[in-house]
C-alpha cells in the first residue's frame, strides 16, 4: 500500500523548509505546530538535513534493515560458496547444505541467491510482447493456433496436425505434417489464409517452439502469445482439437496419407454443416453469411 508520506511529491521540499524554520531561530515544537507534523519528525529532519540547508530531504524507505529471523552472515556466505562451487539450483543446494549440517529452508536459499545476484537467465531467452487480446467482434479479428501431437513421440507413426480456429465464427482449418517448425508454421498460416473467406487480424498461440519470435516476425498478421501454462487462454482451439480427434481421426488409420485425405472432408462438414452449440446450432459459414 502506498501512503501519502511516501508518495507526496512536495514532502521533500516541506522537510527542507521545516529545517530552515528551525535554523532561523524557532524551536522544533514551534516548527511542528507551524507545519503540522510531530515534533519528533522535525527533530529527525534537522539531524538528517545537509549543512547548507539548500537541498531537499528525500523520503527514505521505512523497511527495517534487519529481521529477527534473518539468516546469519555465515550461512549466507555458505550458500554463496556452494552456489559458486557446484553451480546447481536452489533445490540441490538445500540438500547439499543439509548434508553438511547447514539447515536452511528452500525459500531462504532462493531469496539469498536472488539478493546476491546469483540467479542466472539465459541470454537467449526473450520476453514475449504482451500484446492485448482483441475482442472477437468480426471474422478474422482473433485466430487461435495450436498443434496436435498424435502418437507416441519418436514412434514411426507419430504425426503432427497444425490447427487453427476463428474465435468469432468458429471457422477452422487443419493440416497434418511429419515435422513442425517456425517456418512450417508460417507456411501453414499462409495456406489457411488462402482458404479462409476473411483476412487474419490477430494470431494467438502458446509458447511452443513452432510459434517462436521468428514466427512472429515472419507472419503477415499480428501475433501474441497466451500466458505460460494457461491453455484455457486458447480454449476454442483446444476444444476443436478434441472434436477433430474424437469425431473423426480416431476412426482413421494413423498415417500421413490417410490424414491428408480425411481432414479436408471433416473440415467441410465442420465449417459448413455441423451444428455448433456456441453458434445457436448454426455452422461457421452460416455465421459469416450474417456478417
Amino acid at each position: 500500500m502506498y501512503m501519502s508520506y511516501s508518495t507526496h511529491p512536495q514532502l521533500p521540499g516541506i522537510r527542507r523548509d521545516a529545517v530552515r524554520y528551525v535554523r532561523a531561530g524557532h524551536s522544533t515544537r514551534e516548527a511542528a505546530r507551524h507545519f503540522g507534523f510531530d515534533q519528533s519528525a522535525i527533530v529527525r529532519w534537522v539531524q538528517r538535513a545537509p549543512a547548507d540547508g539548500r537541498m531537499i530531504i528525500p523520503t527514505t524507505s521505512s523497511r527495517p534493515h534487519h529481521h529477527p529471523n534473518e539468516l546469519s552472515e555465515e550461512l549466507v556466505l555458505k550458500i554463496v560458496e556452494y552456489r559458486r562451487k557446484y553451480e546447481r539450483c536452489a533445490e540441490v543446494l538445500q540438500v547439499l547444505l543439509a548434508r553438511d549440517g547447514y539447515l536452511v529452508s528452500l525459500s531462504s536459499v532462493k531469496r539469498t541467491l536472488v539478493r546476491q545476484g546469483l540467479v542466472y537467465t539465459s541470454p537467449w531467452k526473450r520476453r514475449h510482447d504482451p500484446t492485448p487480446r482483441p475482442a472477437p467482434e468480426a471474422p478474422g479479428s482473433l485466430i487461435e493456433l495450436d498443434t496436435i501431437h498424435d502418437g507416441a513421440p519418436g514412434s514411426v507413426d507419430h504425426l503432427y496436425i497444425y490447427t487453427l480456429i476463428d474465435v468469432f465464427s468458429r471457422w477452422a482449418y487443419a493440416v497434418p505434417t511429419l515435422r513442425i517448425s517456425a517456418a512450417a508454421s508460417v507456411a501453414f498460416v499462409g495456406k489457411a489464409e488462402r482458404h479462409a473467406p476473411f483476412t487474419f487480424g490477430m494470431l494467438q498461440s502458446d509458447h511452443g517452439s513452432e510459434f517462436s519470435q521468428w514466427f512472429t516476425g515472419h507472419v503477415d498478421a499480428q501475433h501474441r502469445h497466451i500466458r505460460v501454462r494457461t491453455p484455457n487462454d486458447n480454449a476454442h482451439i483446444e476444444r476443436f482439437n478434441r472434436s477433430i480427434q474424437d469425431e473423426y481421426l480416431s476412426r482413421v488409420p494413423r498415417n500421413l496419407r490417410a490424414y491428408q485425405h480425411a481432414i479436408p472432408d471433416y473440415l467441410a462438414w465442420y465449417n459448413g454443416k455441423r451444428p455448433h452449440l456456441a453458434l445457436e446450432m448454426k455452422s461457421p459459414l452460416d455465421m459469416m453469411r450474417r456478417c
